[in-house]
């Protein structure tokens, strides 16, 4: 009975705990801690909504106290939202009496979705405040964005609920013909530098028409999306060299997520496609980056595709992926990818001069450089690889053999590599006997090649593959293949440098 008693006691007494809901606070001091005293929201485009972020805010006195009020500055007509506690209070712009425990701390989250018309002209920036308390209590965290104004392309929407796509093969995808005519953007087959564009969906050039990129032009492609040449179509890039780390000429091909968590994420969009039938391609000064594919290049018609001054960073799959192509690339330089820097496929004709092909990507399936002579299930199974020439290029990266050549009988295999510096070791020995890589003993295939040597790139993870004089590709070229500019625009001493950089001393 008296253990009875003794339990029925102790059950009155967590019942009676449990169903308190209030605790006893003092009101604020003004004397709270926050994780940082200004939120950078970083850079979105216009009527584009934020990424979230995250203030904490602490109590480190010994009471348990009330906020009177947590607003933003400019109240409701603020284009911040706020999450505190996860509590939306009043349109998520204004909180009243936030109770916050002795020696604890709550989280607020942050974001916006603003117009390049609330923003500050002279700086396009748009601030506001969070405030705590007021009179002598006031504390204040500071909030500024950095608004860009934005040409966005994207798929119509029909009247009857569907959206506007394109038919490939025998599928259809999201995607849009860009029109030279549009009553909107006028003629979208011509990018320039005055506004960022931003893509949602495939766009497609329509047949028989050129898309131009002027010097400068920044394109923001979002997941899902790219850009597609059709048949009879042509992609002229048209950038020039930049005098300032800032690319101002470049054009820059890219996902649209600015925020610098997402600056070197692979995978972010999709492509560049230069399908089969499309022709006459012509890229000078091209950056692309954080795509699944860089570029996608097909037969185009058994025309050139020049590539020169180019860079492509962290594909998810391929920066290039050729299939029976005809590629003439000078001052390339490619690195990181899941599966192939450059992948030279299903037979074609690749020159490559002065290039730097790199993979650093953390598998033992990555390649700097793919070439073969087949497709796998295809009608005909193998095409005729009628050239895959390197003058002068660098081969590398963080894996063992950074270079496969895969050759199938019943079409032809034609390559040769001139004056390389190449990583591929032989550790194991299985390739000893393979003709493919005879580096030291065949000359048809292979003259004046460094095997396994450090470049010593300035800063891989940076993507600065800058050489300086003590780096085994210094001063190894051969003149006959001398490209006089590198990708810079720098001139090339004699003997030429490998790469598509002429040395300089490394910054300090």
């Amino acid at each position: 009975m008296r253990q009875f008693t003794f339990l029925f006691i102790i059950g009155i007494l967590i019942a009676l705990s449990s169903c308190r809901t209030d605790f006893e606070t003092v009101a604020s001091t003004g004397d709270l801690k926050f994780s940082r005293d200004t939120i950078y929201l970083d850079t979105v485009f216009t009527n584009i909504g934020s990424s979230t972020y995250t203030l904490k805010v602490y109590n480190n006195s010994k009471n348990d106290i009330t906020i009177p009020t947590i607003q933003l500055g400019k109240g409701l007509n603020s284009k911040y939202r706020m999450t505190v506690d996860g509590t939306q209070g009043n349109q998520g712009k204004i909180f009243n009496n936030v109770n916050l425990l002795a020696k604890d701390s709550v989280y607020i989250f942050v974001e916006t979705t603003a117009n390049i018309a609330d923003a500050n002209p002279t700086d396009f920036l748009y601030t506001d405040q969070i405030l705590f308390d007021g009179g002598t209590n006031l504390q204040k965290v500071e909030l500024v964005t950095l608004i860009q104004d934005a040409i966005f392309l994207y798929p119509q929407r029909y009247d009857d609920g569907t959206t506007e796509s394109l038919p490939i093969g025998n599928e259809e995808i999201y995607g849009f013909f860009l029109d030279e005519n549009d009553p909107v953007n006028g003629n979208e087959l011509t990018f320039t530098k005055q506004k960022p564009y931003v893509i949602y969906g495939y766009a497609a050039v329509p047949s028989g028409k050129t898309v131009s990129f002027d010097p400068g032009t920044r394109v923001h492609f979002h997941a899902n999306s790219g850009l597609i040449l059709a048949k009879n179509a042509s992609l002229n890039v048209n950038g020039t060299t930049s005098t300032t780390d800032k690319l101002e000429n470049e054009v820059v091909f890219e996902g649209d997520r600015l925020e610098p968590d997402f600056f070197d994420v692979p995978g972010q969009w999709g492509a560049i496609w230069l399908t089969d039938g499309s022709t006459n391609h012509k890229i000078n000064h091209l950056t692309i980056k954080n795509a699944a594919i860089g570029l996608l290049i097909q037969n185009n018609n058994g025309t050139t595709v020049d590539i020169k001054n180019t860079q492509i960073y962290n594909s998810s799959n391929y920066g290039i992926l050729a299939q029976t192509a005809k590629i003439n690339g000078e001052n390339l330089v490619v690195n990181n990818a899941g599966l192939g820097s450059l992948a030279c496929t299903y037979g074609g004709d690749y020159k490559f001069t002065h290039c730097t092909f790199n993979n650093n990507w953390n598998s033992s399936s990555q390649v700097a450089v793919l070439v073969n002579n087949y497709y796998t299930g295809a009608t005909p199974e193998v095409k005729d690889l009628t050239a895959a020439t390197f003058n002068n290029c660098i081969i590398y990266g963080s894996y063992s053999n950074e270079m496969i050549l895969n050759k199938k009988t019943g079409a032809a295999f034609v390559y040769q590599f001139n004056n390389c510096l190449i990583k591929f070791n032989n550790d194991s020995n299985q390739y000893t006997n393979n003709p493919e890589y005879q580096f030291t003993t065949d000359p048809l295939h292979y003259n004046a090649i460094i095997q396994n040597k450090d470049p010593k790139f300035f800063k891989i993870a940076e993507n600065k593959f800058n050489i300086d004089n003590t780096s085994a590709a210094f001063a190894k070229g051969n003149a006959t293949y001398l490209i006089s500019l590198d990708i810079l625009g720098n001139t090339r001493t004699l003997p030429p440098d490998l790469g598509a950089y002429q040395n300089k001393p490394f910054p300090k």
